[in-house]
């Protein structure tokens, strides 16, 4: 089968997460902007859980445009990814109104770790199905940001648990490496094309 009916229901229920996550962001009961300082923990986890999230659109999207077919496994590792996408509401509520202490932060870290493990469980059946000589596999190569960005999260986690800043400071890291555009799809689908 075809990969449209897939995209479209993914590109929807990321739609409604980030949606969900924005209704946490309440407005301060003051008309001052001094009133809007308790909420800047709030609003900064809301920032990077937004471009996490447009992080897996943007690759999920230009993932499935190299896929020309899918099966059940797929199918079920795609389902697996947007339900622990579907977790990154409630984690960065909990670390933004609890002011990043540890346990919520190590929380919003072991998400983010479970989102990049499931991503790479949905690329490796797209891969087993695709094949080694895949327009994918060859546009993933090495993969170097892939295999970095779940070392970041897991070294996040316990570093909650010391400073919570550093542990910010890696998930924001890791959050730039993927905002540099990664043209490699796109490389090779330009290349295919001429």
């Amino acid at each position: 089968m075809g990969t449209g009916r897939l995209e479209a229901f993914s590109d929807g229920v990321i739609a409604i997460i980030i949606t969900i996550m924005v209704l946490e962001l309440r407005p301060p009961h003051g008309a001052t902007l001094a009133d809007l300082r308790p909420l800047l923990p709030v609003f900064l986890s809301y920032v990077l859980s937004f471009v996490y999230l447009g992080i897996y659109w943007n690759n999920h999207h230009h993932m499935l445009h190299v896929t020309r077919h899918v099966d059940g496994a797929v199918l079920w590792s795609n389902l697996l990814l947007l339900f622990v996408l579907s977790l990154v509401p409630f984690t960065t509520a909990w670390m933004g109104e609890n002011h990043g202490a540890p346990t919520p932060t190590a929380v919003y870290g072991v998400a983010l770790l479970l989102a990049g493990i499931s991503y790479y469980i949905l690329q490796r059946a797209i891969l087993r199905l695709e094949g080694p000589r895949s327009t994918l596999a060859s546009a993933i190569g090495r993969d170097l940001k892939g295999k970095l960005s779940p070392v970041g999260y897991a070294l996040a986690i316990p570093l909650a648990f010391v400073q919570e800043w550093l542990a910010w400071t890696l998930y924001v890291v890791v959050a730039l490496i993927w905002l540099v555009p990664d043209r490699r799809i796109e490389r090779i689908v330009s290349a295919a094309e001429e």
